[in-house]
């Protein structure tokens, strides 16, 4: 059978305001949403689903599959943004965080790690003031204040562009406009990162319209400190439906979402009635899983002044090895602590 995949680009470009019309036929948002970022299987997809897609986007089922397309990965090395979502070449990525998660200080590492990488940040100023990008924008390669502006500096570059945007711009419709020119220009290098500052996302179903990467933060890692606050089960990525993505990567991100997702049920029961509370049975997954949730957070470069700690850029194929020693239990030896903003393991 042929690698199969929803075309998020084109289904972007032609229904603007998704959630209400996949609503309008009787699709909800999150079942476009899960198809989307690859969640839910394109193969195994109702076919209701896929025509009525289709006719939203006034295309035939055909135009809305793309078939032996694989998608690229821009690595990062900021371990759990690669792990668990990464950012797709070419795509559009969503940030989902109420305010204090940590989402600018993300944003603003990413512009400082991609300096070092031949990659031109452009940063679309937000049509409203908001202190906290202060010390932020600057970061970025390129600052535009229109649509206009963004248009003819996104046309003139050559290289890879990772443009950054605040939904504003989404609810006038004007990111759609820009897309649809870019795309008439041929222009196919822009990978596209999606802000709300407000933190009002956080309570809509799908509130950047199709996406290939969905970065969605963490309100209890954050108050606990545990920075980059990703939630490892809700953060996902269209190219993590297993034909793009290297297979133990695949693999292991399974075993790892397994592990957490019962260590924070065991961690409920914890908080509530302590730790002699868990099951004789089930300590080591705890054990196991408070190790890799430490393991997850990492000093980032611009937050060096504040945390005192010097940033740490870790390679995903690092990230893979010291995730299965982990998993194997090659790292019950080391402590919480040690693992907590270390870095890699070697």
């Amino acid at each position: 059978m042929d690698d199969i995949r929803l075309n998020v680009a084109l289904l972007r470009r032609k229904v603007p305001n998704l959630t209400t019309a996949a609503k309008s036929i009787g699709i909800r948002p999150a079942t476009v949403s899960n198809l989307c970022t690859g969640k839910i299987d394109l193969g195994k997809a109702e076919v209701r689903t896929l025509v009525g897609l289709a006719t939203l986007a006034k295309c035939s089922v055909d135009e809305l599959i793309l078939r032996g397309e694989k998608l690229n990965m821009i690595e990062t090395q900021i371990k759990t943004l690669d792990f668990f979502a990464p950012l797709v070449k070419g795509g559009t990525t969503g940030l989902v965080a109420r305010p204090g998660m940590g989402q600018v200080v993300i944003l603003a590492e990413l512009m400082h790690r991609f300096k070092k990488n031949d990659v031109t940040t452009v940063f679309l100023l937000p049509t409203t003031n908001h202190p906290e990008l202060e010390g932020t924008t600057e970061l970025a390669d390129i600052v535009t204040t229109t649509i206009e502006e963004t248009f003819t500096t996104l046309t003139s570059q050559n290289g890879d562009v990772i443009f950054i945007s605040d939904k504003s711009y989404i609810v006038t419709g004007e990111i759609l406009e820009l897309q649809e020119r870019l795309v008439a220009e041929s222009v196919q290098n822009i990978t596209t990162i999606l802000v709300d500052l407000s933190g009002e996302v956080v309570d809509e179903e799908m509130p950047y319209g199709p996406l290939e990467t969905l970065w969605h933060l963490d309100a209890d890692l954050a108050i606990r400190q545990q920075f980059p606050a990703l939630h490892p089960i809700y953060s996902t990525s269209s190219i993590l439906e297993g034909t793009d993505l290297d297979q133990r990567h695949f693999n292991l991100r399974q075993r790892a979402q397994k592990l957490l997702r019962r260590y924070r049920e065991l961690r409920s029961v914890m908080t509530v009635h302590g730790v002699e509370k868990i099951p004789a049975g089930e300590l080591e997954t705890y054990q196991r899983g408070e190790r890799l949730e430490a393991y997850f957070t990492q000093p980032l470069f611009v937050a060096e002044d504040f945390t005192g700690q010097q940033g740490k850029a870790v390679p995903l194929a690092l990230t893979l090895q010291d995730v299965e020693s982990i998993l194997d239990g090659k790292a019950d030896q080391l402590s919480v602590d040690e693992l907590r903003y270390c870095g890699s393991l070697v």
